[in-house]
């Protein structure tokens, strides 16, 4: 069973991931201004506390297995419900675990030189090391993640120390003269936030492994509270290094922007700390990730909106053994074809539409009668009302600032409409729907 540290150790292990080491880049070449640059993270990090507010209400509800998929059946149907597991397992979830294990190979490879076949073969090690642990138990799983969060956050708080410490080799901090005369726009700025927002990924996935938390009504919301605190702080911590150490210039065009900052630290062999670094979070950040996704599909299967056996529930180490290895087995198939690029950067913006929904769905569930709520957002209902705005914004600029790739991505999750009324209704039958219509 997990534990409320083994829960925040979720939270926190899996947002801090791979992104932190490299998408403040793209942030600041997208506002090349200090103040910006920290206001961005900070937004970026107060919208999703909004979100897992959200969570943590709808959590205290519904204290299921499933997570956000479990809030959309029950706010609305079960086909919204469907398209969000639709949209994890064939392109969002399963993409996220192939990019980020991929990272973990690259990184690897910085210590063992090798070609892309040899890349792809550790990327799916990774992933079916990993997984084979989680099908082991939730408890070796949880209790590997907070190790590997534990020592994680060790690291990046040495970082921030010596950093501060011994950072500056130059007597103006945080300033650069290419940058003196750039203008910001509002379409950069929340460009840039949703590159901070996508870094601050995977708040949402403690709540899929509900029925495995101890007293998931308090620990669930405190774990989403408590971890979001821990990321935020670390965060704007660790950017506010990176740009004392380096100049604006530098860290808009780094590729490698945590590498670069080691190597300013420590000299040429930073790069190697840092690279070490990245390898541990990305694997502290995947057992959380491929932890949380079968529970998804076990609820889904044992609802009905999947094959039954996908819900089979492993006899001796009791995990949903089958869900486990069909998503090793399609996250490998994307490391393998190189498909999960084009998936993943087409359609995570997408998941901003369901968040928007399951927020909306607190105003609907908090009407519907009979029903009881033990954790109230404190600032209901301007809290849920601002992350409702913020996330279809974040969609809605998307599809302006990429019109043909977003109606891709958009495309892809709609499939799933069709699959559910023509297969998956027919095939459990409309009486077993009304239950939830």
């Amino acid at each position: 069973m997990i534990a409320l540290p083994h829960a925040t150790a979720m939270v926190v292990g899996t947002i801090i991931g791979a992104s932190i080491f490299v998408q403040p880049s793209e942030i600041t070449a997208r506002v090349p201004n200090p103040l910006f640059i920290l206001l961005v993270w900070i937004l970026s990090g107060v919208i999703t506390c909004f979100g897992a507010l959200v969570c943590a209400e709808l959590a205290s509800i519904f204290p299921k297995t499933g997570g956000v998929y479990v809030y959309l059946m029950e706010a609305y149907s079960p086909s919204i419900g469907f398209l969000w597991g639709w949209a994890m397992f064939w392109s969002m979830h399963s993409g996220i675990i192939a990019a980020i294990s991929v990272i973990c190979a690259r990184y690897v490879a910085y210590f063992y030189p090798m070609n892309s076949i040899g890349i792809t073969t550790i990327a799916i090690l990774v992933i079916t090391v990993i997984s084979a642990i989680n099908y082991i138990g939730v408890k070796e799983g949880s209790t590997l993640q907070t190790l590997f969060t534990g020592g994680k956050l060790s690291a990046i708080a040495l970082l921030i120390i010596i950093g501060l410490a011994f950072g500056s080799r130059i007597p103006e901090h945080f300033i650069s003269r290419s940058f003196e005369n750039s203008h910001l726009s509002i379409k950069d700025f929340l460009l840039a936030l949703v590159a901070g927002l996508f870094t601050f990924g995977g708040w949402h996935m403690v709540t899929y492994s509900a029925e495995e938390t101890i007293n998931p009504r308090k620990t669930i919301p405190r774990a989403l509270i408590i971890g979001m605190i821990i990321v935020t702080v670390c965060y704007l911590a660790l950017n506010t290094v990176y740009m004392y150490i380096l100049p604006l210039d530098v860290l808009a065009s780094s590729t490698k922007i945590a590498a670069d900052a080691a190597d300013a630290l420590f000299g040429g062999g930073g790069g190697g700390l840092m690279a070490g670094l990245v390898i541990f979070s990305s694997i502290g950040s995947l057992f959380g990730i491929i932890l949380a996704g079968p529970r998804v599909y076990y609820i889904m299967a044992q609802e009905g909106l999947l094959f039954r056996w996908i819900g089979e529930i492993h006899p001796h180490y009791r995990t949903p053994s089958k869900a486990i290895i069909l998503q090793a087995i399609w996250s490998s198939v994307l490391v393998a074809t190189g498909t999960y690029r084009e998936l993943f950067t087409r359609v995570v913006y997408t998941e901003w539409i369901f968040f928007g929904l399951m927020a909306l769905g607190i105003f609907i569930l908090r009407r519907r009668p009979g029903m009881v709520i033990t954790h109230n957002i404190s600032g209901y209902p301007y809290i849920p009302a601002l992350f409702i705005i913020s996330s279809f914004a974040i969609v809605i600029n998307q599809i302006i600032s990429d019109p043909l790739e977003s109606l891709y991505g958009l495309s892809i999750i709609l499939i799933g409409l069709p699959v559910y009324y023509l297969w998956v209704k027919k095939r459990i039958g409309r009486s077993e729907l009304n239950v939830y219509n």
